[in-house]
């Protein structure tokens, strides 16, 4: 079971306040007391090892032990720009990119897309993506983006990141990624498209294609979203990371 919490506080001086479903956890099911040592972290980047001085009934008080700068991202920024698949797919989805490395998920509209980021759901997403951070050691939390529509997606997108989308014919996935960079820059930033799984409009592939991004095909077998995703997500983490 992890010893990690998370403080949706920046955490300053020598004292930190555990609140909410975090504190509900500690005490009610990990049972714990004055004395027991822990994990916290805040999302910056940092962890701390801090000690339990009192359990109150809705807050947690603990003092500072000592503070970490632990580095445990990619050394590339990796965003995925994903049309949300159903139900408990998407929450697969997310635990497995926080676990990967992603920095960003972007829930994107499409024409053939099925479900809607509202928000409700992107809040149930980003609950999962502060237990992914807790459970994989991750000091930083991914990111649930605004919801954004393709177009304003591939319109809007810098064009001194690597861009490209997932769709049958494109570029070799690892051929297209070996080559990003070689032209004497560095890639810092890599930008994924998954569509829904009817896949891309042919209107929405030439509107992605017009505004420089590239076509990248995974396969020969039909791969469902979150698949596609984390496929996406891994090659990169591979060759980057490991």
């Amino acid at each position: 079971m992890s010893r990690r919490f998370f403080v949706e506080q920046p955490i300053s001086g020598e004292r930190a306040v555990l609140a909410g479903s975090e504190a509900h956890h500690l005490a009610h099911v990990m049972r714990a007391v004055a004395g027991d040592e822990i994990t916290l972290f805040d999302g910056s980047g940092r962890e701390f090892q801090a000690r339990i001085e009192r359990v109150g009934r809705s807050e947690i008080e603990t003092s500072i032990l000592e503070m970490k700068s632990i580095d445990r991202e990619l050394p590339v920024r990796v965003t995925l720009a994903v049309a949300l698949p159903k139900g408990d797919r998407q929450a697969w989805l997310v635990e497995k990119a926080v676990e990967l490395g992603v920095a960003r998920l972007i829930p994107v509209q499409t024409a053939r897309g099925v479900a809607q980021p509202v928000d409700k759901a992107l809040e149930r997403l980003r609950r999962g993506v502060i237990e992914a951070a807790k459970q994989c050691g991750r000091n930083r939390l991914l990111e649930i983006a605004p919801p954004q529509t393709w177009t304003e997606l591939t319109t809007s997108t810098p064009t001194n990141v690597w861009r490209g989308f997932a769709h049958p014919g494109g570029e070799p996935l690892l051929g297209s990624i070996a080559t990003a960079g070689t032209s004497g820059s560095q890639v810092e930033e890599y930008i994924f498209g998954i569509g829904p799984e009817g896949g891309f409009t042919d209107e929405e592939v030439a509107a992605a294609q017009a505004a420089g991004w590239r076509s990248v095909d995974l396969g020969s077998r039909i791969l469902r979203v979150e698949t596609a995703a984390i496929l996406l997500a891994a090659c990169i983490m591979l060759r980057s990371d490991v």
